[in-house]
Parts: C-alpha cells; sequence; structure tokens
C-alpha cells in the first residue's frame, strides 16, 4: 500500500506541473469546486477510477448553481492526465439564493467548458432561455473534435414569472 501511496504522489506531482504547463498556453473558464468524489474501480497505480460531483455557480445568473457528477478514468494515464474520460455526464442546477441577472443573457450560450481529454475532448454546459416559461433550461455533453457523443443531461431552474428574464436584443 506504501508503494501505492509513493507513485501515486509522484504522479500527482507530475500531473499538477503539467496541468499548469497546459493551462499557461490557454484561456479556460474557471474549474467547478469538487464536492466529492466516489470510488468505483480500484487502480494499483495512480489513483482509482471514480465519480466526480462539482459545482459550478452561474457567471451569468447570480443565485443559480449546477451541480455536474462525471466519470473519470484513474490509473497511471487518468492520474497523469493523458486518458480520456468517458462521455457521460449528468447536471442539476438549482436556485441557492435571490436571482438576479447583472446584465441581458444570449437566448443560448456556453457557460462553462471543461477538458476531459489531453487533446480532443471537452465537457460543456450550455444555458439557454425558455421566455415563454420564464425557465433557465442547462445542457450538458461532452464534444469531441472528431466524433462528438449524444450522451447528454438536460436540467431546468424556473423563474419567478414577477422578474422577466432580461434577454440581449
Amino acid at each position: 500500500m506504501a508503494l501505492k501511496q509513493t507513485a501515486t504522489s509522484a504522479l500527482l506531482a507530475l500531473a499538477a506541473a503539467t496541468a499548469w504547463v497546459g493551462a499557461a498556453g490557454t484561456a479556460q473558464a474557471a474549474p467547478g469546486e469538487k464536492i466529492g468524489t466516489v470510488d468505483t474501480a480500484f487502480q494499483w497505480i495512480g489513483r482509482d477510477h471514480d465519480i466526480l460531483v462539482e459545482a459550478y455557480d452561474d457567471p451569468g445568473v447570480l443565485g443559480v448553481t449546477c451541480y455536474v457528477s462525471r466519470a473519470r478514468v484513474g490509473g497511471i494515464k487518468g492520474t497523469l492526465g493523458l486518458a480520456e474520460d468517458r462521455a457521460e455526464a449528468s447536471i442539476a442546477c438549482r436556485q441557492v439564493g435571490p436571482i438576479s441577472f447583472p446584465e441581458p443573457l444570449k437566448k443560448q450560450e456556453e457557460v462553462f467548458s471543461e477538458r476531459m481529454s489531453i487533446l480532443f475532448k471537452r465537457l460543456r454546459i450550455v444555458r439557454m432561455v425558455d421566455p415563454a416559461r420564464n425557465t433557465l433550461v442547462y445542457l450538458t455533453y461532452s464534444e469531441k473534435l472528431i466524433d462528438g457523443s449524444p450522451q447528454n443531461s438536460v436540467t431546468a431552474v424556473p423563474v419567478d414569472r414577477a422578474m422577466a428574464i432580461p434577454l440581449r436584443k
């Protein structure tokens, strides 16, 4: 077990350095706040396969937080950030405080994006406005440069009818 912990520590340090170098060259959305993880399969070297739950506060809608769960590959490749995570995610967005809009919203826009593999795969969260029902609809899916996945999840946050959702013209 000590060998696994030593190897895992070394791999995590290398992964952190790799991620820092990669992030320095590209602009990225703010990462989600880790809520927790659940191990799904033991790995001898590197972190175990797991399901990660993160919270993302919508920057365009104060008072709304989206909770996203997704599978992460472990082992050596997963620990180094070289593995391609599965294209499966689940989303639940909730009102967590008074809703307000710092500025008018686009009818549809990507609000979060996070890398799922070292090169071509991203987890995306898109916010759509349904003005007829005064509701915010959030969709999560993965996108791959060559072949995206139809796996997706959707959730909705109704806004009090007394407060119209401001839309950009």
